[in-house]
């Protein structure tokens, strides 16, 4: 948990959805975080703060991971990183596959995007079970870059994502 001024905005503006997008599931929508002015420069500052002077770059995941690293980096006056789905990427890319509930994925970085060795953090808007964000870090490994530490809105801590992500340096403004 990071700070409690970020942490009380997203409890106050996340929306609760029941039954989506199937069934027995409740969806937490951060959009009217992201629609708040000030929510969203709070959410920013408290992703971003603990690794202050330990990062050269932000990547975000598609799609709202883009937002939040966008708005990162602009605070930061750092470059971003996007790792997309496949196929939406034009130059040489590389790819890195993993499993989801019903079938498997994949992610694509372009390795020439920054130089072997860059300092980037990972950002995302929910940490749920970690295989996504896990990916993400294999995959820009595999590019050459550091992965400095990840960082997400909300967590859900009953789906554990935290244990696919051993070893990573993880902070989370709500955990739900």
């Amino acid at each position: 948990m990071t700070d409690g001024t970020a942490a009380r905005l997203v409890e106050q503006h996340t929306a609760i959805i029941e039954d989506f997008p199937k069934a027995g599931i409740t969806f937490r929508d951060l959009t009217p975080v992201f629609a708040d002015g000030a929510a969203l420069r709070a959410v920013t500052d408290a992703l971003v703060a603990p690794f202050a002077g330990r990062i050269d770059a932000v990547a975000g995941v598609e799609a709202r991971g883009f937002l939040l690293a966008a708005s990162a980096a602009y605070a930061m006056g750092l470059g971003v990183l996007v790792i997309r789905k496949p196929g939406k990427l034009p130059r040489e890319v590389i790819s890195e596959s993993y499993d989801l509930e019903y079938g498997s994925t994949s992610l694509e970085v372009q390795p020439s995007d920054f130089p072997p060795g860059t300092r980037i953090l990972l950002l995302d808007d929910v940490l749920a079970t970690g295989g996504t964000l896990a990916a993400s870090s294999r995959l820009m490994e595999r590019a050459g870059w550091v992965v400095a530490g990840v960082s997400v809105v909300l967590e859900l801590e009953e789906l554990d994502g935290r244990a696919n992500l051993e070893g990573r340096d993880i902070r989370s403004i709500s955990v739900v």
